[in-house]
Order: C-alpha cells, then structure tokens, then sequence
C-alpha cells in the first residue's frame, strides 16, 4: 500500500486536477495532501473534493521538502509517493512504480517519467554532472543516479533509515540529496518508462527567477558537503566563492543566479549552516555501506 503525498501552496488553480488524477488510479492507495498554509482558497477545495484526502494544514510555507518532511512524520503504509500539485499521472502510474518495487527488492525508489502538457520529456530521471549537479535526463538512459522529486515511490522505512527528508532545503535539490544518501547506503534507484506523468512545472515556484537560482545554488552546495567526497565539496564551494569574489570586475551580468548579491546570500547561508551540515556529514557516513568516492566515481559525470 502506498500513501501519494501531495505537496501544494496556493494551488487552486491546478491541485483539483492533480486530486482528480489521483483519485483515478487503478491501484489501492491512500491520499495525504500537506498545505504549506495557503491563503488562496485551496482549504476549501481540499475540503470539497470528492475523494476526500486526508490533510495537513502547516502554520506557513515550509517548502515542498519541509511539507515532505511532515508527511514522512505520518505516513504509515510501505511506500511513500512524492507528486508535485502541478502534476497529472496516469490512471497506471502509482501501479507501474508499485510494481516496479516489488519485483526490485534492491531499489528503494522508484522515478516516473515526467512530460510537459505538449508530450516532451521534462524528466527521464537525474544524472549527476561532473560538477556535482543534479540533471534531468530528456532521452532514456540504461541507468539514472537519481529521480526527479515531483513524482517518485519511495520505501517508507528506508527513507526513515537514511535521515529522512532534508527540511532545511526548503525547495529543490531534496531529490537529488535522497538519491545521494540511498545509494551511500547500497540501495539502487530505477526508472520507470512506463509510469507516465503530465507536469506543468514551475506552477508554484518560478524557474529562473533569482529566489529559484538562490535555492538551487545553496541547496547543490549543501548537498555535495552533506554527500560528496570532501575534496569535491571543498572543490565546488571554493569555485562558487572565487568566482563570488571577481564578479565585481566582471561588469554586471545577466543571469541571476551570477548576481554579486543572490551568490554572497549563498555564501551566508553556507556558513550559517556549516556546523548543521557537517553534523548531517558525519551522521551520513555512520549510516553508508558504500564509500563516497566510489558513489562518485560510479556516477559523477554520467
């Protein structure tokens, strides 16, 4: 049995088709939606849907990994499925990846295949870059290091086991952190072609605004220092930092996410959090069968 946990904020534009796609699988299931304290009228419509879903109504916006979080504190079947408020699956989905599981007892998650409206892959999985990123996948790979967070089965006491869900990333990079720690731990990750899922993506949040580059530059370096070998973290944060340091000689650029005022509140935020982060670290590793190298040396660049 699976709990599909739906995480949304200020979603009454697009969380009734979500719940109606849900509602519509052909596997038992059960339906948790956490409201990260939206004052948009979807309490209401959370309240008038006809299936009813159980939910939990946070006091202020969390972040779709604080809300995953809170729902990892209730949920209690086996799996715990992750699904965006913006998304569609398919009447097969929650079957496809169930089934996928039971027949992978070395997998402990198990990501969907995320389209945009018009059909074109957004997310076949996620590849981890040479320098530490996470990537979506677009064309069918062998093997995937990882699973985009806004459709994705997970076992239920294996994310437990590994730390959970990474509250403090607030939005983006808690999939990718997952995929990391899961295969420090020796699990394996599939994809699944066949679970299909329509998403709007960036329903709630705006990609490539600078709140977007901020979270993604902080949360990527928080997760290599959490996951990655130290030499690589140490690496990617000293490049993030020179690189900090000469923008001011560069001119002003364009993108945001090279703005001299976004990457020194990442910087802040790295050094506020170093003594949190490095206990995670440590914690991380107690808890790996696998070194970190060899999960690097295995993907990195993939």
């Amino acid at each position: 049995m699976s709990t599909v946990v739906i995480v949304t904020w200020r979603g009454l534009g697009h969380l009734a088709a979500c719940l109606d796609a849900v509602a519509a699988q052909d596997r038992p299931h059960r339906t948790l939606v956490i409201d990260n304290g939206s004052s948009d009228g979807t309490a209401r419509l959370l309240a008038e849907h006809p299936s009813k879903p159980r939910t939990l109504r946070l006091s202020s916006n969390k972040g779709y990994a604080g809300a995953l979080a809170a729902a990892l504190s209730i949920v209690d079947t086996p799996f715990m499925a992750w699904l965006n408020d913006d998304a569609e699956p398919a009447r097969d989905w929650l079957g496809a990846l169930e089934d996928t599981l039971a027949k992978a007892p070395e997998a402990a998650a198990a990501g969907s295949r995320l389209e945009r409206p018009d059909g074109s892959p957004q997310s076949l999985g996620v590849r981890l870059t040479a320098d530490g990123h996470g990537a979506d996948l677009t064309e069918p790979a062998p093997d995937v290091f990882g699973f985009c967070g806004g459709a994705v089965l997970l076992r239920t006491d294996v994310l437990r086991e590994i730390g959970g869900v990474p509250a403090e990333f607030f939005c983006y990079y808690e999939d990718t952190d997952t995929a990391w720690r899961l295969r420090l731990a020796g699990w394996d990750i599939r994809q699944v072609a066949t679970a299909r899922v329509v998403h709007l993506h960036g329903a709630s949040t705006a990609p490539g605004s600078p709140r977007f580059h901020r979270w993604n530059e902080r949360n990527r370096l928080l997760m290599l220092l959490r996951c990655a070998p130290a030499g690589v973290a140490v690496r990617q944060l000293v490049k993030f930092a020179v690189l900090t340091a000469v923008l001011p000689f560069r001119g002003e650029p364009e993108a945001p996410n090279f703005r001299l005022t976004l990457r020194l509140s990442v910087l802040a935020a790295i050094l506020t959090r170093l003594p949190s982060t490095l206990r995670a670290r440590r914690d991380i590793a107690a808890g790996a069968t696998l070194d970190r190298g060899e999960v690097w040396a295995a993907w990195a660049g993939s």
